[in-house]
């Protein structure tokens, strides 16, 4: 050291404008700190821990959901499906974690995978140095058995970000009060009318997002939609409480629809059937058919607002058919009719728009594709028995829902569209007996699946009866 500074003080000579006498007191008061510095930075280097890794589960094929949604709704399983990559085991055993962070990490190369002559035996997995363990790539397939490690931190974060959004226990137990049905596969909630089911701009709460919070018991993932219902309408919503289980109901739901299109309306094959009960304004002119009508989306002139129409499929290449079947259950001498509806498809607003342009009879509330009809309803009369034994009480519920009036005896009545009844299999019990060697899915047994009436419903209901 001291020789360099020779070697630049003899340098220096030549330059004038900066004096070399301060330029090498400069050099030796770093070469001296770094000297003394260096024997604690080594120290900290020896006594820094060492890095922690969160160990996942050893690599097993996941469940087929297409080919089990087949079986179960009585069709051919398709061909085996492509191989499990590390970045889809990643995904699928911590969910809660956003896609970016967990791309980051593999280009960060914090995502390791043992060996696969190191797979046996597993019990040290949780020690990295006891194993070898190399970068994985996140398009690398999985093989049975195969142990991945992430990084403790992202665990961390993501305990933090969860931590977030939890409820107070009074909002709590009302999310809960919702369920009708509960096992290791699904949860049923009876959803109220006015929760979105799916949060997104300008959605404060969303059934997706207090599921989430509120559903997940003592399961380690939370719950996931399967379907949907309109924010104002209301009843029987299933929810997935494993990615298993959620796969498996969303392949239910096509094969639903595909089936229902390719003629298969009789009934026999249907895995999934669904129930809703409508007040609509007006009679049918047959007490009873099927719907055939497709639909379309348009964007109305604001460029922010949609709207579903029916499709002249001629003109129309992006509208998407939809069947409904109808029956009426019951009509009254002041314009309503109930009807009993049951959609074989599942497009967006299916059942209102059918209702509306097919039937001519708009649901009752229905402020989007049934206006006209529905300002020029006037509140009908309430029996003294019903206004004494029908009042709702004025209590005051979370999320900012208000369950209060909206029946046929108020100017401006709620949504009357209730999804009453789910028929589908049980799918906690074929997830069970698909670990057997020799499954009978023909022989799993269907959940029959019932949601009471929302009060404004069920005053327009005892209204309209007593009115007979």
């Amino acid at each position: 050291m001291f020789e360099l500074v020779r070697l630049w003080r003899r340098g220096c000579s030549t330059a004038p404008s900066v004096p070399a006498y301060l330029l090498s007191s400069v050099l030796l008061r770093s070469s001296h700190s770094a000297s003394a510095a260096s024997p604690t930075t080594d120290a900290d280097e020896r006594t820094r821990p060492k890095r922690e890794w969160r160990t996942l589960p050893p690599f097993v094929p996941p469940v087929d959901a297409a080919a089990v949604g087949k079986e179960l709704s009585g069709l051919r399983p398709p061909a085996a499906t492509e191989s499990m990559t590390a970045l889809k085991w990643v995904r699928r055993c911590c969910p809660d974690l956003p896609m970016s962070l967990v791309q980051k990490l593999f280009r960060l190369r914090q995502v390791r995978k043992r060996e696969s002559s190191e797979i046996e035996p597993l019990s040290n997995a949780d020690h990295p140095e006891q194993g070898r363990f190399k970068r994985v790539s996140a398009k690398e397939s999985m093989i049975l058995g195969e142990v991945i490690q992430l990084t403790v931190t992202l665990q961390k974060l993501t305990n933090e970000r969860s931590g977030r959004l939890k409820y107070n226990d009074v909002e709590n137990s009302f999310v809960r009060s919702l369920g009708l049905y509960k096992d290791e596969a699904i949860i049923v909630i009876n959803k109220p009318p006015g929760l979105p089911t799916q949060g997104g701009v300008g959605i404060k709460y969303s059934v997706d997002e207090l599921a989430a919070n509120c559903l997940e018991y003592e399961g380690s993932e939370p719950p996931r939609l399967v379907h949907r219902l309109d924010r104002d309408s209301s009843g029987v919503l299933v929810l997935g409480r494993t990615q298993s289980s959620t796969a498996v109901l969303h392949s239910l739901f096509r094969e639903k629809t595909s089936g229902a299109l390719s003629n298969d309306i009789t009934g026999t094959q249907r895995a999934i059937q669904r129930k809703y009960l409508a007040l609509v304004i007006g009679t049918p002119r047959h007490p009873r058919g099927l719907i055939s009508a497709s639909l379309a989306k348009i964007v109305l002139e604001d460029g922010k607002s949609e709207r579903i129409i029916i499709a002249d499929n001629r003109r129309s290449t992006s509208s998407l058919h939809a069947l409904t079947e109808y029956k009426m259950i019951g009509s009254s001498s002041q314009g309503f009719t109930w009807l009993e509806l049951f959609p074989l498809t599942g497009r967006k607003h299916q059942l209102r728009v059918h209702c509306a342009d097919i039937l001519g009879t708009p649901i009752v509330g229905d402020d989007k594709y049934g206006r006209r009809e529905n300002m020029k309803l006037e509140p009908i009369h309430l029996p003294q028995s019903v206004t004494k034994s029908e009042d709702i009480p004025k209590e005051k519920l979370p999320f900012g829902l208000n369950l209060n009036g909206g029946s046929i005896s108020d100017k401006w009545p709620r949504m009357h569209l209730h999804c009453k009844q789910m028929v589908l299999p049980n799918v906690s019990i074929a997830l069970q007996q698909l670990q057997t060697k020799d499954h009978d899915f023909s022989q799993v047994e269907k959940l029959n699946l019932v949601a009471p009436l929302p009060p404004h419903m069920q005053k327009s209901w005892e209204i309209l009866n007593s009115l007979a």
